[in-house]
């Protein structure tokens, strides 16, 4: 039974003046968590991280892996939408990750992840982990680690990167989980946030990360060794959301994969 994990982090969105700061972080402290944990790890960082690369990175993650597998993907980096057109969506939008080449046009869609996770075989594992997206407020949560100073959020409006004949009719949307990529068809979601809220991108003790990747890590250090994801999860809400943090992470999955032992 191996393990297989791809991590990948995108500061540097050229064309947008929409940088970030801690993604990159997020990845590289992901795959070296996954690594000591006896993952086989692939990178994707910055200009690595187009589209292509990403779906051919994840294609080959996936359609590589045989039964008793697990497989891990992460994605840091800014969270989108477009206009749904197939009808899948109640609020009438796809959900999307930006990928580095986000200024050409190229989004990867909830819709194109699911695609992807069919390619994997019976018995195979996968946990998705995304920690980018969209806004909303609570006040609760120890920040006590979070730098001074305001986070900036991991989204990209479609006005950013779209052409403006483009552009679609700015609708509401109902407070759902993380849109489409509950459906994406792996085991197991963890998110940064609701769909209605931002994931936040901000610096703890001088270094950039995400609030959720570090809160995620940080917990992770401290688990049981026979800990469950819901175990995993319930840590991490101890420090999110928070007064100045205000996002609500998400865990999506059955009862049973909930339950699955962390990472084994």
């Amino acid at each position: 039974m191996a393990k297989h994990a791809l991590c990948i982090g995108i500061n540097n969105y050229p064309g947008t003046d929409s940088d970030l700061s801690g993604c990159v972080n997020d990845a590289t402290d992901w795959a070296d968590a996954l690594g000591e944990r006896g993952f086989s790890v692939t990178r994707l960082l910055d200009r690595a991280a187009s589209k292509a690369a990403m779906v051919q990175s994840i294609d080959t993650l996936i359609s590589g892996a045989v039964k008793g597998d697990t497989v891990v993907l992460s994605y840091s980096g800014h969270g989108t939408w477009v206009p749904d057109t197939d009808g899948d969506e109640p609020d009438g939008r796809d959900e999307a990750l930006c990928p580095w080449d986000i200024h050409d046009g190229q989004v990867l869609l909830d819709d194109e992840v699911h695609e992807l996770f069919t390619h994997r075989a019976a018995g195979v594992r996968i946990l998705l982990i995304s920690d980018s997206c969209h806004s909303g407020s609570v006040t609760r949560g120890d920040d006590s680690d979070l730098d001074a100073g305001m986070p900036r959020a991991r989204f990209l409006p479609p006005a950013v990167w779209m052409k403006a004949d483009a552009l679609p009719r700015d609708t509401a949307r109902p407070a759902r989980l993380f849109g489409g990529f509950t459906r994406a068809g792996g085991d197991l979601l963890l998110a940064g946030c609701l769909d209605t809220q931002f994931s936040w991108d901000t610096s703890f003790n001088g270094r950039p990360n995400g609030a959720f990747t570090y809160y995620a890590l940080k917990t992770l250090t401290t688990l049981p060794a026979t800990a469950s994801y819901e175990y995993w999860f319930k840590e991490i809400r101890n420090y999110l959301p928070s007064t100045r943090l205000p996002q609500d992470p998400q865990i999506f999955g059955t009862r049973t994969t909930r339950r699955f032992k962390v990472f084994v």
